[in-house]
Parts: C-alpha cells; structure tokens; sequence
C-alpha cells in the first residue's frame, strides 16, 4: 500500500523528532496545532521554488498563534541528496529575496541526508533522516522563545548524536518502520472522500 508522504512526515515528527527529544522545540508547536503541513507534489525544482515562496509568504501572513512552523515535504523532487543539498542556496535565497532573514530559519531533512565529512552510514546522519525531502520555515520569534527555555542548547546536536548510536542501525530501520506502519494506520481510519 502506498504511504501517504504527509502521514508519513506526521509519525517521524511523533517518532522521531519528539520521540527522541532530537528537537526540544517540537513538541509544542505539535501539541498546539501550531505545525502546517503543506505537501509539493512537482518534479520540477522550479516549481518547488515557487512553493516555496507561497509557503513563506502564508508563514508572514499567517497569525504566529495559528502557525509557528511549516514542513514543505516534496516526495517526487530532490531525491538525490546532493541536489536537495544544492537546492537548499536557493532556498535560502528565497528567504533573502522576501526580506525574511532573521523572521524564518530553514532547517532540512532528507531520507539520504549526509553532515559534511560523514560516511553515508554514519548514524549522526539519521538525526537528519527524514521519510521524504523536507524544507522546514522556522519563525524566528518561537526559535527565540524555545533557545531561552533550554539551559544548553549547544548540547543538542551531541546528545542527538549519543541517541543514534545508540539506537545503532536495527533500531533505526525498526523505527522507521513504525513510523511507516503509524502512516498506513493513520491513512486507513480517515473517513473516505466522497466524489
């Protein structure tokens, strides 16, 4: 059965993201409703830029206390991560064309996302891992308010690397597989629509 990408996107941010305390500042922009999904389904990585700059304008547009955070999730482009890790300058100069520095931080995600100096098989990567490419709008207002509420935040990435290794390589494909399994269970009880 196929998966549905944002289903699948929701149970790794559960899992994984909040799961694994990998991001301290998930979980209340999650609990809250606060996360918008939005689902690009071009091939084009032009068509990706322009939604990309729709999802940065809703973001301004949009009430902090309606959206803290957009997961612009593009299953069908930017499969290879050295053209997901190029396109990420352009993403960036998207947010600099709208004059949103220093209002969104990019984060990225990646199924084959790989740190710089690193071995694809490098579990540090998977703090990275993500189902389907993912270019996440951070405000940098509520990114602000979560660094202040956390007494070292520097340590983050440590500790997120620590948490991987040892989950080691069986734990992380058993994980993945639960989230793919949430995803499927997810999709099977929304009501069908009607046509």
């Amino acid at each position: 059965m196929p998966v549905d990408a944002v289903s699948e996107t929701r149970a790794w941010v559960d899992r994984v993201v909040i799961g694994l305390n990998l991001c301290p500042f998930a979980r209340a922009p999650q609990v809250r409703g606060r996360v918008r999904y939005a689902l690009c389904e071009t091939i084009d990585p032009g068509a990706l830029r322009e939604a990309l700059l729709d999802e940065l304008r809703y973001l301004v547009d949009a009430p902090e206390s309606e959206v803290e955070t957009t997961l612009l999730i593009h299953p069908r482009v930017l499969g290879d991560f050295d053209d997901y890790n190029e396109f990420v300058g352009e993403a960036e100069d998207c947010i600099a064309a709208l004059d949103l520095e220093g209002f969104v931080q990019l984060a990225t995600f990646h199924p084959r996302y790989r740190f710089a100096g690193t071995a694809d098989d490098d579990l540090g990567n998977a703090t990275n891992r993500s189902p389907h490419p993912v270019l996440q709008l951070i405000r940098e207002t509520s990114m602000d308010r979560a660094v202040a509420a956390i007494p070292d935040p520097a340590a983050i990435y440590a500790v997120n690397i620590a948490t991987m290794e040892g989950l080691g390589a069986e734990g992380w494909a058993a994980l993945c597989a639960a989230c793919r399994a949430d995803a499927i269970a997810r999709d099977r009880a929304r009501p069908a629509s009607s046509t």
